[in-house]
Order: structure tokens, then sequence, then C-alpha cells
């Protein structure tokens, strides 16, 4: 079978030599007396244990040589800190490395720069999930999460959007065998369907709301809460619930047109 060429950063893919394990155990033995050949033959012969990974964040960068230089200098760490006293292979040690160093990478090139004090209560939030989960066999809610971390509920919501990453305007959304329909066609264009008028009967008619309705749209709209969870928070059923929103959403469509 042909081997198709693909050159990244210089490397011809098709020829890159493949190490098996009984030869790793060797050259990681000359290594660790200093031979820096036995390295250079490590890092080369691990180089599709890189390609490998790249196949899931290929979509996620540009510059495919930028993210293979990277996943190269997670290789390159993994291959400075391995033991081989460990007794586990190479390459179960190495992909964390090698896929930390690239996540790393991502996230700090994120085209939208989100401050750093959102991103740690981001993942304050997904770490305390993780161990709550553990102790107690099912996920906080996010009421939960901010009364531990001293926050409000909508910081943490507005943390965990942070992470998403963000979608281009012109991503295909539908395509049935015809015209392609992309994101930008599905957004409104502001001066056509908030004109002024709008904005004004939409702000009366959400201040005509009876205070409960107006907090239930605002925990189910704003805040992101399940029926069930304001129901819990209020002391009433979900249908409750259910039938006040509709109520809410009708009165709001009555006074807009």
């Amino acid at each position: 079978m042909a081997r198709h060429k693909v050159e990244i950063c210089g490397v011809n893919t098709a020829n890159i030599k493949i190490l098996k394990n009984e030869e790793m155990i060797e050259l990681f033995k000359k290594k660790s007396k200093g031979d820096e050949e036995a390295k250079n033959i490590l890092i080369n012969g691990n180089l599709k244990l890189v390609l490998s990974i790249l196949k899931k964040y290929n979509n996620r960068c540009d510059n495919l040589d930028d993210l293979f230089q990277v996943g190269c200098v997670g290789l390159i760490k993994a291959i400075d800190n391995f033991d081989l006293s460990h007794e586990v292979r190479f390459s179960t040690y190495a992909v964390p490395m090698i896929t930390g160093e690239i996540k790393r990478y991502l996230r700090d090139n994120n085209p939208l720069r989100i401050s750093r004090s959102i991103k740690d209560i981001a993942y304050k939030t997904l770490k305390l999930k993780e161990q709550l989960m553990d102790i107690n066999g099912n996920y906080p809610t996010n009421a939960e999460i901010a009364d531990i971390l001293g926050v409000s509920e909508y910081d943490i919501i507005s943390a965990l959007e942070s992470l998403k990453d963000p979608i281009s305007m012109y991503e295909p959304i539908y395509n049935d065998g015809g015209d392609t329909i992309y994101l930008f066609d599905q957004i409104a264009a502001k001066t056509d369907d908030y004109e002024l008028d709008t904005k004004i009967s939409l702000d009366k008619a959400l201040n005509s709301l009876k205070k409960r309705e107006r907090y239930i749209l605002d925990q189910r709209y704003i805040i992101g809460k399940t029926q069930m969870e304001i129901a819990l928070e209020l002391g009433i059923s979900q249908a409750q619930i259910s039938r006040i929103e509709k109520n809410a959403i009708t009165h709001i469509k009555k006074k807009v047109k």
C-alpha cells in the first residue's frame, strides 16, 4: 500500500519510524547516561504519537505546523521526565503531557481574550463539580457552587460559557442537499426586528409582569435554571412553574404586538 506524503514543519510523515517498546527501553537507558543521540532518536521515533493526538484538535487551529510544534514540546518534556522504574509504557505517560501542552496552547491563543479571574472561576467550578459528584453521587447545582465560591450564580454561568469555543458566523448549520444555511442567516438584523418602539413595548411588558412571573423568567432565561430547580427553590410544583412561565410569555406577546 502506498504511503501518502504529508509534510508538517518540513517533516515527511510517511517516513517517520515507529520504535518498538524494546527499542525505546534501550534508548531510555542510554539517554539516562547522557546520550543525546538516543534522545533525538526517541523524539523522532515518537512523532507519530504527536500526530495521532493532533487529529482531535486540527479543526481548532488554522496552522497545523504550530500545533505540531507545540505537541513536540510536550513530547520532549515527556521524554525528559520519563522514568523506566515506573514500569509503564512511554505512550501511556506521554499522551497526557502532549495533550496538556496542546490544550494550554489553544486556551492561551483563543481569539476571545477571557480575563484570568473568570477563567479561575470556571476551573474552580469544574473541579468542585467533580469533587461533589464523588462525595454525593450527583452533580451540584450552579447555585450551590456559587454559594461555596462566594460569587453570584450568573458569574458561574458566565465563567462556564467562557470556556466554549467561539463559532464563526459562516459556520454551516444545515444542508439538505441544496443551499447551505449558515449561522449568519439566522441572526436577525437589529434595524429590522429590534426597532426602538419594539424595545419600549418589550420593556413595558416586562415591567407589567407580577413579581413572581418576572422572577421566574429571569431565572429561566437569564440565569438558565430548569423549571424543577426553580420549583424546589420556591417550594411549588414544576407544573405550577410551567403554567406561570407560559402565562407570562403569553402576556408579553400580547403587549408587544
